[in-house]
């Protein structure tokens, strides 16, 4: 019994009745490695019998059906050989992951420390930088898409108390606003005497300290 052939999904073949070449690649990141071209004797056999039917039709007029056997021979036996090859030159620079089965690249899809692919153990420190980076963007766009007023409120104003609507008529409140438009009582409520500081009982109108009319 022949020996089997192993093979991944993650290659390609370039190869040609000229000659063969493979290429192999990472399943993670889709980078790798091509091997180099590498001429097929049964291919350049091919190649003179073609020419020879078309030079000495009448002597060679079967050229092309020879020239389709030898490579439906000796071709597919060498480019099995070249395949063999190509895989053994490349297979230290891949590995498989024994997670998820993936073959992934050594030079940067594998953590040596995890014995696992990026993809089932990212490094650390990536990540966190990743994620710092994206909390970044998320606050930048956030802060673009305020309106001014928002913006101002979220820097002068934050420590006010801000309403929503008047204390005395209820009209609603569009911006932050010292009276009310509507009625003109005052929204903002003081927590000190404007006289003597000292800290006023909410509702006073007048100072319980030195009586100054709040």
């Amino acid at each position: 019994m022949a020996d089997k052939i192993q093979f991944v999904r993650n290659y390609s073949d370039l190869s040609t009745n000229k000659g063969f070449q493979f290429e192999f690649y990472c399943d993670r990141c889709g980078s790798g490695f091509r091997t180099r071209f590498k001429p097929s004797v049964t291919g350049t056999v091919t190649g003179v019998l073609d020419a020879a039917g078309s030079l000495l039709g009448g002597l060679f007029s079967r050229a092309a059906d020879v020239s389709e056997r030898v490579r439906s021979v000796s071709w597919e036996k060498a480019h099995d050989e070249a395949f063999v090859a190509a895989a053994e030159e490349l297979r230290p620079d891949f590995v498989q992951c024994p997670r998820c089965s993936s073959w992934v690249c050594r030079s940067g899809c594998w953590n040596n420390k995890k014995g696992l692919c990026k993809e089932c153990a990212p490094d650390l420190g990536v990540e966190m930088a990743a994620a710092q980076a994206s909390k970044s963007v998320e606050e930048v766009w956030a802060h673009a898409a305020m309106a001014e007023e928002d913006k101002k409120l979220a820097t002068e104003y934050w420590r006010e108390t801000i309403r929503a609507s008047c204390p005395q008529c209820e009209a609603p409140l569009s911006s932050n606003a010292k009276f009310c438009p509507e009625c003109g009582a005052p929204l903002k409520v003081r927590e000190n005497c404007p006289a003597c500081g000292t800290k006023l009982t909410p509702g006073s109108k007048f100072c319980a300290e030195c009586g100054q009319k709040i």
